[in-house]
């Protein structure tokens, strides 16, 4: 693998919020220099990062990768792509998949597949409940001692419904030191539910999940970690009422983490006026009062995490009447340009704090240790170098998953990704994926 010197850029370390004008030496797979006065190696590719950030690559811990079961809308290797193009280094692979991520042979067959992709680390989530019915226990001590080490597990799309059965596996979960994500719905509030519960539900005659359903089940999980100790992760917080619960947790010293999606800080219930089925998200886009407490709890550490949610579907799945469209959008080669415009331009926060909850927060709760970590001497070379005042226009044609659903298409954004480096190898040059799969 050849070196890299990538002269001139940002060099930003999240964690510390030390900024720096300086050059990087990349080689076999580490920084092995960081400054003005870093030498470029013989035979070094030369990455012009000027104007750019030099920063740890992005790390996100909720993608739908489809695969097995849905090629046709996503693969691990156009999955990874995307990923790579967005500035992804690492991605966490959630288990409702077919067959379901509820034993070792899947999920060690999935970061096998991610592992021959090469483009970023796929790691996966284990099911916390055989076919994700909630019932019986998946086989979590045989996923966490496999290949694939995994240490999150979750029903994600479904919330475990049974709190005896939450509890019990909260307190299994603790003998692995490893975190329990909950998709906090209450189905008997929100079944059959389409959007939003409130006024433009009424005007629009769809059926309303309110944001109760969420809070309800967020509430009862903070009891139980704070019985169980246990660690305990909220997937896509999207409601005031739960960053509130969360902030209460975390003062009185419940071990729990919290993220929120690039689409329920940027977008609101406005969004399904049209009856667009691609702004068709669970849990669904709320109010602009929801969207301001979001931004408020990523910007004061309350929510420890941007996550995507990515969440391909089939052209002819969203293209369809509103109440049969499943939930779900794109979020990988968007959510950095989103951040960027939605958070750091309007002055929410600090492109810093962004890049915490983009990488070093996601890759400390989900153990990867070579992964959110500053460009430093040492290091391993998992970097981005992103372009933060470059503005585009989101074209979802462009886009390398294999699926198209956004409500997005056409709004100019601000933060262009123009390289990624993946353990030492350039994956993406000038916005271009270099290796791996074919798309």
């Amino acid at each position: 693998m050849s070196p890299y010197f990538i002269r001139g850029g940002r060099v930003i370390d999240p964690a510390t919020g030390r900024e720096q004008l300086a050059d990087v030496v990349v080689a076999g797979g580490l920084v092995t220099q960081v400054g003005a006065d870093a030498a470029s190696p013989d035979g070094a590719e030369v990455v012009d990062a000027s104007g750019c950030v030099v920063a740890p690559g992005l790390v996100d811990m909720h993608t739908h990768v489809r695969e097995p079961g849905r090629e046709d809308e996503e693969t691990i290797a156009s999955a990874s792509a995307a990923a790579a193009a967005g500035g992804y280094t690492a991605i966490c692979a959630m288990p409702n998949t077919d067959p379901v991520a509820d034993n070792a042979a899947v999920v060690e067959k999935v970061w096998a597949l991610g592992r021959e992709a090469g483009l970023v680390d796929v790691r996966v989530a284990g099911a916390l409940s055989r076919g994700l019915e909630g019932r019986q226990m998946a086989d979590i001590g045989e996923m966490a001692r496999s290949f694939a080490r995994v240490r999150m597990f979750t029903d994600d799309g479904k919330g475990v419904q049974d709190a005896l059965f939450a509890r019990r596996t909260m307190e299994y979960l603790v003998a692995f030191d490893a975190v329990y994500a909950e998709h906090c719905e209450d189905q008997s509030l929100a079944a059959g539910g389409e959007m939003n519960e409130g006024e433009i539900s009424a005007s629009l005659g769809l059926t309303g999940i309110p944001a109760e359903a969420e809070e309800l089940m967020a509430a009862r999980d903070i009891a139980l970690a704070r019985l169980t100790g246990c660690r305990l992760h909220l997937l896509h917080v999207s409601t005031a009422g739960t960053v509130a619960l969360v902030r209460r947790a975390k003062a009185e010293g419940v071990c729990i983490t919290a993220e929120a999606t690039p689409h329920h800080f940027t977008l609101t219930e406005e969004a399904l006026q049209g009856y667009d089925p691609n702004a068709k998200v669970n849990p669904p886009l709320r109010t602009e009062r929801d969207r301001i407490a979001v931004i408020e709890g990523l910007a004061d550490g309350t929510i420890d995490v941007i996550a995507t949610d990515h969440a391909p579907h089939a052209h002819e799945e969203k293209d369809q009447e509103f109440g049969h469209a499943p939930p779900g959008m794109l979020g990988l080669e968007t959510a950095l340009a989103l951040s960027v415009t939605e958070l750091v331009a309007p002055g929410h926060m600090t492109l810093a704090d962004v890049l915490v909850r983009m990488s070093s927060a996601p890759a400390r709760i989900l153990g990867l240790e070579h992964q959110g970590v500053p460009p430093a001497v040492g290091a391993s070379a998992n970097l981005v170098v992103f372009d933060p005042a470059a503005t585009w226009t989101i074209d979802p044609s462009a886009f390398l998953s294999k699926s198209r659903n956004t409500p997005l298409a056409g709004r100019t954004v601000t933060g262009k990704v123009r390289h990624t480096f993946f353990e030492g190898r350039h994956t993406v040059r000038d916005g271009e994926v270099l290796v791996g799969a074919t798309v």
